[in-house]
């Protein structure tokens, strides 16, 4: 089964979070945990984690707190991936791993697994935060709104 890690899941939520306040707004761990319901350690692991990757920035201080570092719409889901678990990889051998695989010299489908990864990371890059926020909206407020149809007059028969 192909799943993401809780961290991921959790990051996800926090940068959410994150993107639906204010632009240069700042938020604190503590704020986040009890926004989103995640425990305040977890959020606290999180934003280190996406603070090293450059997803957001800290800043220290009695004002201080966690900010995207660029816009909601440019934060693809892959990013938020390989900040939290590393790489994007199906299989050892997919990652450029040696001696992680004991069958890897009679392996009869060794490199082939790049095919179905790369649909994956591509797949997922090319689904962003202000994706998955549009899609927290109920259906009826995605939509775009159905055309107004013209009234025709009646065809007059002589």
């Amino acid at each position: 089964m192909l799943r993401l890690s809780k961290l991921t899941d959790y990051a996800v939520v926090v940068l959410m979070r994150l993107g639906e306040a204010e632009p240069d707004c700042v938020q604190t761990a503590p704020g986040i945990a009890r926004a989103t319901g995640v425990p305040e350690p977890t959020v606290a692991k999180v934003l280190k984690a996406l603070a090293q990757s450059g997803l957001v920035a800290a800043t220290r201080g009695a004002r201080g707190g966690y900010r995207l570092t660029r816009p909601f719409a440019t934060v693809a889901i892959a990013d938020v991936i390989a900040a939290i678990d590393g790489p994007i990889a199906l299989t050892a051998c997919v990652d450029g791993g040696s001696g992680s695989c004991e069958v890897a010299c009679q392996c009869a489908v060794r490199g082939r697994w790049d095919l179905v990864n790369d649909a994956i990371r591509e797949a997922l890059g090319a689904i962003t935060l202000a994706d998955m926020h549009r899609a927290s909206l109920p259906l009826a407020l995605r939509l775009p709104p159905a055309p107004a149809l013209a009234s025709q007059p009646e065809p007059r028969h002589a």
